[in-house]
């Protein structure tokens, strides 16, 4: 049975969890304490090269990090990921943009916003992923005027990636979704889906978090 390396906070491990729930795929879950130095463990490491989660193992043994590239092995031949290729090359288009201009942006101030680290940053980094964060929401809300998601019309992984951070960009210092109507309807739309994972884990449940990673 797989088994998945969870940290409950982390909207990158919720991905991966909602898409389990979607598929009722059954799994063991292991909860790794990533402040507490867990994620540094050699044995953890053999798993996640970077000490991150999420993380899974198969029951064959092999491993897998990175939240993107579990949401495509999990959703293979499942309505969550297309089997045209290029339908498939469009998820992977979405999947990179969020991992670059959403997840290291918008998730990295409200990771910081939410930690209490944001004034341990330099002025000039936080004002920088500010506006380029504001930047890729703008993007997204572009997008939606056209599609009612983020890679067709359908409903895939690559929803399920942005909606994990863009969703809570208000819960980052400066951020707001107000100017982006279409944007929280689509976050609308995917709050309707059915099967639809509506849990948030605060950092404060884990009291090794107002530190820095190991």
């Amino acid at each position: 049975m797989l088994t998945f390396h969870d940290y409950l906070p982390s909207r990158n491990a919720w991905k991966v969890r909602q898409l389990l729930h979607h598929l009722q795929r059954p799994h063991h879950v292991r909860h790794v304490g990533i402040f507490a130095g867990e994620g540094r463990h050699e044995a953890f490491l053999r798993l996640s090269p970077t000490g991150t989660v999420p993380a899974i193992k198969l029951d064959d043994g092999r491993a897998l990090a990175e939240s993107n590239a579990i949401l495509c092995v999990l959703a293979d031949g499942t309505r969550y990921l297309p089997a045209d290729a290029f339908a498939r090359a469009k998820v992977w288009q979405w999947l990179s943009f969020e991992q670059e201009r959403i997840e290291s942006q918008v998730g990295a101030l409200r990771y910081w916003s939410l930690t209490g680290k944001l004034s341990r940053r330099a002025p000039a980094l936080v004002e920088a992923k500010r506006k380029a964060a504001q930047r890729a929401l703008e993007i997204l809300d572009a997008q939606f005027a056209v599609r009612d998601f983020i890679a067709g019309e359908a409903y895939t992984v690559a929803d399920i990636a942005l909606f994990a951070y863009a969703s809570r960009a208000e819960e980052a210092e400066g951020l707001s979704l107000r100017p982006h109507a279409r944007l929280r309807a689509w976050i609308d739309r995917i709050r309707g889906q059915p099967g639809f994972l509506d849990e948030v884990f605060a950092y404060s449940i884990d009291p090794h978090s107002a530190g820095e990673l190991p």
